[in-house]
């Protein structure tokens, strides 16, 4: 849509073409249907770094049109936005549905044309330099082509993966295409007795054979199946990278801002002023009202023990799951709850600092299509923005 629009403000002829029944689809359920437009970090070159090796190619559409420009293009249209936690932009007021609405009235209001409902069935190259596009209406022949088509993350909206499969017919190298963000699945059977709540102010570690790999500080929840969150969906990669390795664990810290001597102070603390309650009504200042009755169970201490004899070992084994329990992964999820792909058309095939195709010269590629995955945050919607703008802008001239 961003390519679109600008393409047409540059005065070029555009027809966008949508298979889904309205576009934006995907934008509806980005940040829970609030919509995390894009980060705040202020400095270009530290954002590129989010993308880690691909990062730098990034760097041209990003100066082009970058975070400030993004702020100010849905500002000048109505929509105010505010910085939240971890630096990222939403909406200050509404969600997803309005950043929808705002950008089919830019593609509408640029002059392009637009037809949904409309499937692409394959794409033709002549030696003209023409672009024979194929759908399920009729053919349409086009001087420049932008493939916007997204990954396969979440294939309900639409994401099947069919521009990658155009890229390939027309000579593009792929790298493979993998889930990324991801809820993580874990053999514990106890996650969906806790999936209703937030867990927040947490710190994560993964770990392989006794070393820690990555670990993360932020939210998590846990699901019927395993635990998500913003810190799980990054450190997902990680995770799936050392499972091709051997077996991996979670570790939760749900107090890390504080050491273990001095929570063990605080629960030593808390057992002599609840010393003749039940073990059981002890916990109420340090959890989650209905996160007390796994801990108890986790713990191993009979419920109706009175605190005053609750062992010195047990309140070890207490404290171990405070400050470290551990969990076993058995996998992550797959395309349909990604939030991302990671991977895609090689940068090597394109020209990054026009987005146009270095294997048909008339080509062009904007969005999640090309390999380019960041972390959450804002920062794979700014791709979409940045790379859009400026393959719209050089395929118009």
């Amino acid at each position: 849509m961003f390519a679109a629009g600008f393409a047409a403000l540059e005065g070029a002829q555009v027809l966008l073409l949508e298979k889904n029944r309205q576009c934006g689809a995907k934008l509806l359920i980005t940040g829970k249907g609030r919509c995390n437009v894009t980060n705040s970090e202020p400095d270009q070159k530290r954002f590129s770094e989010h993308f880690g090796r691909n990062g730098k190619s990034f760097l041209t559409a990003l100066y082009t049109f970058g975070v400030n420009e993004v702020v100010e293009f849905f500002e000048q249209r109505g929509l105010q936005l505010k910085v939240e936690r971890g630096d990222r932009i939403f909406p200050a007021h509404g969600g997803a549905g309005d950043i929808q609405k705002i950008l089919n009235k830019f593609v509408r209001d640029s002059g392009a044309e637009v037809f949904t409902s409309c499937l692409v069935k394959g794409i033709r190259h002549h030696e003209d330099r023409s672009i024979v596009v194929q759908t399920g209406r009729e053919e349409f022949v086009t001087r420049n082509l932008i493939i916007a088509t997204g990954g396969l993350s979440y294939p309900k909206t639409g994401s099947t993966g069919d521009g990658y499969r155009w890229a390939e017919a027309l000579g593009h190298k792929l790298v493979q295409p993998e889930p990324s963000l991801v809820p993580v699945l874990l053999e514990e059977p106890w996650t969906a007795e806790v999936s209703h709540f937030n867990l927040k102010n947490i710190q994560i570690s993964v770990r392989q054979k006794g070393k820690t790999i990555a670990e993360r500080f932020g939210e998590a929840f846990f699901t019927h199946n395993g635990i998500g969150g913003p810190i799980i969906l990054d450190l997902s990669g990680p995770i799936r990278a050392a499972l091709t390795r051997g077996k991996v664990s979670l570790v939760l810290d749900l107090k890390p801002a504080v050491e273990h001597q001095l929570f063990d102070q605080r629960l030593q603390r808390e057992l002599i002023a609840h010393s003749n309650k039940d073990f059981r009504n002890s916990l109420g200042s340090l959890l989650p009202k209905d996160m007390i009755p796994l801990f108890v169970r986790l713990s191993g201490i009979d419920p109706h023990k009175k605190c005053h004899t609750v062992s010195k070992m047990e309140r070890k084994r207490l404290l171990g799951l405070f400050k470290g329990l551990e969990m076993q992964v058995t996998g992550c999820e797959g395309f349909d709850k990604a939030i991302v792909t990671e991977g895609g058309v090689s940068l090597r095939d394109i020209d990054m600092r026009t987005m146009r195709s270095k294997k048909v010269s008339n080509l062009f590629f904007a969005g999640e299509i090309v390999d380019l995955a960041g972390p959450t945050g804002g920062f794979n919607l700014q791709v979409c923005w940045s790379t859009g703008y400026l393959a719209g802008k050089e395929a118009a001239k």
